[in-house]
């Protein structure tokens, strides 16, 4: 089992950088599958970004390809987002997710077994 933590939201103007993080505890982190999902309100939790167990092979939703960065450091048992560009619409609750079971990340948020609290995001016009 894995818990995740998230850190790095806040209120940012658009145009404006963030970077998440998300620390999991327990020593297999690299075994996981992980990825970034967000949920706005009043709409369904969205696939943002994912690397499998190794780092490689980010994936990315379109509407986030060329703002949003992926990557994580299995020795610090931490993955990150690097956000630019924020636009209004990025505004959500973002949480880190761990597939044990899977190399790649899926965009289907019902292959993830664990989830973080979340960490609000909020882009202003």
């Amino acid at each position: 089992q894995v818990q995740l933590v998230e850190s790095g939201g806040g209120l940012v103007q658009a145009g404006g950088s963030l970077r998440l993080s998300c620390a999991a505890s327990g020593r297999t982190f690299s075994r996981y599958a992980m990825a970034w999902f967000r949920q706005a309100p009043g709409k369904e939790r969205e696939f943002v970004a994912g690397v499998n167990r190794n780092g490689g092979n980010p994936d990315y939703l379109d509407s986030v390809k060329g703002r949003f960065t992926v990557s994580r450091d299995n020795a610090k048992n931490t993955i990150y987002l690097q956000m630019t560009s924020l636009r209004p619409e990025d505004t959500a609750v973002y949480y880190c997710a761990a597939d044990p079971y899977r190399f790649g990340a899926s965009s289907r948020a019902g292959q993830y077994d664990y989830w973080g609290q979340g960490t609000q995001v909020t882009v202003s016009s």
